[in-house]
């Protein structure tokens, strides 16, 4: 079997997804997926497609994961193993479609206007 692609996003962070036939060996920028996501939260949300559909001994994944923080880059990486996933079985996308595992979180930070302190907190104003 070849290597299937996907590619999930979340606020800045890009997670490169590489997905084929294992034994769920997961590294995440060649460190295993335990030690780049210590926290036992981000790991339930880095497996999550994978136990949804229970394919979490099925696939081993290699993934590249740059920009943003801990939390974007988890929600990347789950998108991308989301996609990957419904490449390989496109019967499972009803499953992952219903818990929102198919879904680009759109939300990013506003950008900081000139003139004011932060992207909607202004300066004080003094009438006098």
């Amino acid at each position: 079997m070849e290597v299937i692609n996907a590619l999930g996003r979340r606020k800045t962070a890009v997670a490169r997804i590489y997905l084929k036939h294992g034994n769920g060996k997961m590294t995440v920028n060649k460190k295993k997926m335990e030690d780049f996501f210590p926290s036992p939260t981000l790991q339930y949300v880095a497996r999550q497609a994978l136990e949804l559909t229970n394919n979490t001994d099925k696939y081993d994944i290699e993934a590249i994961v740059a920009g943003g923080g801990f939390k974007g880059q988890v929600e990347a990486f789950r998108l991308g193993i989301a996609r990957a996933i419904i490449k390989l079985e496109p019967e499972h996308r009803a499953v992952l479609k219903s818990n929102g595992l198919l879904r680009r979180d759109p939300r990013m930070v506003e950008r900081k206007k000139p003139g004011q302190k932060k992207a909607r907190k202004k300066f004080q104003f003094s009438k006098r």
